[in-house]
């Protein structure tokens, strides 16, 4: 695996041309370019605000801002393992006349989201100053978290890349998958909410809250809120804090995933041109 590393480093600058050409192909002859990125997550947030809000009559303040947090790390995590399940059979021609390491391909896909991602970020941030949110010292963990989601979408992408080539079932089976574990993932609720719910016993409470906190994602998600967003106290519902020690699981799980994905990856790669 250093080896195969070592190789895709020195292929950086392909990686980079291929992150470029995403980009401007993916807005090409768009007026508005990046912002179509956001309009989708701003349009469910505003919609998911107005349900929440003001008909479910949910007291949280400034909820647009919690679900906005959540929102954007998923779309990053969600049109990664999208665009990234086709980007070996997108470029058979490519891989069929060309030597190069072909994990280059959903890597610059991934890379490419994340430069999305980290502009949304921008205009994130600048939402909170506009609601007049305080500035956290916790804000500086942010790149922690964002590396950690990154290392879990690559490996999860190199997965899904490799047997989409295979099997072209898993794309429409990542689309079902996806729609599943975004309503089982805290991102248009949180942790909270179900935690302090009268439907779920006191006993079972911390068994609901180690479930969230063992996945991954649903952890990495808590942890965008606790570190970029005040604690709340909404009548019962009481502000659970950030728990670093799952976020370090998270880290190391993450870390996991990737050198399978990554391992899996490298020892199909070579059967790709038989098969595109």
């Amino acid at each position: 695996m250093i080896r195969e590393l070592a190789e895709l480093w020195k292929y950086r600058e392909l990686v980079l041309n291929l992150v470029i050409r995403d980009i401007r192909v993916r807005y090409k002859n768009s007026v508005l370019g990046f912002f179509w990125s956001l309009a989708n997550p701003l349009l469910q947030v505003a919609t998911i605000t107005i349900v929440f809000k003001f008909i479910m009559n949910v007291k949280i303040p400034n909820y647009s801002a919690y679900l906005l947090c959540a929102f954007l790390p998923w779309t990053f995590f969600q049109m990664s393992l999208l665009d990234s399940s086709m980007s070996v059979l997108m470029h058979g021609d490519l891989v069929k006349k060309t030597y190069f390491p072909r994990e280059a391909l959903p890597v610059s896909i991934v890379l490419s989201n994340l430069v999305h991602f980290i502009l949304a970020l921008g205009l994130f941030f600048i939402y909170l100053l506009v609601l007049g949110t305080p500035i956290l010292l916790t804000w500086l963990l942010l790149p922690v978290v964002v590396l950690i989601q990154l290392i879990l979408t690559l490996g999860i992408s190199l997965f899904i890349s490799c047997l989409n080539v295979f099997y072209e079932d898993i794309k429409y089976m990542m689309t079902v998958l996806l729609t599943v574990a975004f309503y089982g993932t805290p991102i248009i609720f949180l942790v909270e909410q179900i935690y302090y719910s009268d439907k779920i016993p006191a006993a079972y409470q911390g068994l609901v809250l180690k479930f969230f906190y063992l996945n991954p994602l649903s952890m990495l998600m808590i942890a965008y809120r606790k570190l970029l967003l005040p604690p709340f106290n909404v009548g019962e519902i009481r502000d659970l804090g950030m728990n670093y020690t799952y976020l370090g699981l998270a880290a190391v799980t993450s870390l996991l995933i990737f050198i399978a994905g990554y391992t899996f990856f490298n020892r199909k790669k070579w059967l790709f041109a038989e098969l595109l």
